[in-house]
């Protein structure tokens, strides 16, 4: 843990807001830093207030899957009749392992529909154990690790009786809804493009990605936030899958919430209702879990031994550990 940078004891550690630059996560190997990667990032504490800020948070982003919780808000709205493990799978970025695989299959057929439905793209398990399990088959759409999110969006366009040709088109009444729900629950969408599989992927800001996770955080119980927080915090496995990150993170630390989104995005609800947003300038994702280390302690959350080892794995040499990932806060103002 690096210490507070403004000499302060206060066991979270709060950065002064002045110090804006992003955040620098060190790869060492032996006594040499090999690798850097700079991380911008956002707090928002349990009431809302802004705590802590490293670059610039409210430049547009790409959060990418870090939204599919608020994706899944907008299916619930839409009458979309989701179980809680569907509705865990639909915010999740899967592994492709056989429990995912059924989830989604299920999914649809309860609507009559098929995995050709599916406006995702073939595709192989995202998770290493199941990529390998996976052999020579060819690819499959139910694979692909966002076929969660788009068997809820087939089911969204059933209950409301819209066509579930063309559901991905940002004009479709369905992506015209996500849209105005992820509005509503973060802030101002800055441009639209596509993301990798294939649904509008929506260019917010790390402010506005955190400011979803207060509203999930904080949200009425009965309410759609409310049950999307619960059914991530009820089935994480369905969320990621075995030895990810955001599945280890609601496991090993009861209330918590994370999504991952690609390209080094992380969105989390700690423990104690604060929320935080990252983002790697390089997409780097390894630098995700240090920060999130960091994070928790500068919060008084002392992380398990488990999460640690995940999040910030030794760097290994000749099969032994040889360097760490350590996070170095770059106390310099922005102007």
């Amino acid at each position: 843990m690096s210490p507070p940078p403004d000499g302060s004891s206060s066991p979270i550690g709060v950065l002064p807001s002045s110090l804006r630059q992003p955040w620098v996560v060190e790869v060492t190997r032996g006594d040499l830093v090999e690798s850097e990667h700079r991380v911008t990032l956002v707090v928002l504490g349990p009431d809302g207030d802004e705590e802590l800020r490293a670059g610039p948070v409210d430049a547009p982003m790409l959060a990418r899957s870090a939204l599919k919780p608020a994706q899944a808000v907008a299916c619930l709205e839409l009458a979309a009749d989701l179980d809680d493990r569907e509705l865990a799978l639909a915010t999740g970025s899967h592994s492709g392992e056989p429990g995912h695989l059924a989830v989604a299959a299920g999914l649809l057929a309860r609507r009559g529909l098929a995995a050709d439905a599916l406006g995702c793209p073939p595709g192989r398990p995202l998770g290493l154990a199941a990529d390998r399990a996976w052999g020579t088959r060819d690819p499959d759409r139910l694979a692909m690790n966002c076929s969660g999110k788009h068997a809820a969006m087939l089911a969204a366009c059933r209950a409301q009786g819209w066509p579930t040709d063309g559901y991905t088109d940002p004009g479709h009444p369905l992506q015209r809804h996500v849209r105005a729900t992820l509005e509503r629950l973060a802030g101002p969408v800055h441009a639209v493009t596509v993301d990798g599989c294939g649904a509008p992927a929506f260019a917010t800001d790390l402010v506005a990605v955190a400011r979803l996770g207060r509203a999930l955080a904080a949200a009425a119980p009965g309410s759609p936030e409310h049950r999307v927080a619960a059914a991530m915090r009820a089935h994480p496995d369905l969320v990621a899958g075995t030895d990810r990150l955001d599945t280890a993170v609601m496991t090993l630390l009861p209330g918590a919430l994370s999504k991952i989104g690609a390209e080094g995005v992380l969105l989390a609800v700690l423990p104690d209702g604060a929320a935080l947003a990252l983002s790697v300038v390089d997409g780097g994702a390894r630098a995700v879990g240090p920060v999130l280390l960091e994070i928790l302690e500068r919060r008084g959350i002392t992380p398990p031994d488990a999460l640690r080892v995940l999040a910030a794995p030794h760097v290994r040499g000749g099969g032994h550990p040889i360097g760490v990932h350590r996070v170095r806060v770059c106390a310099h103002s922005s102007g």
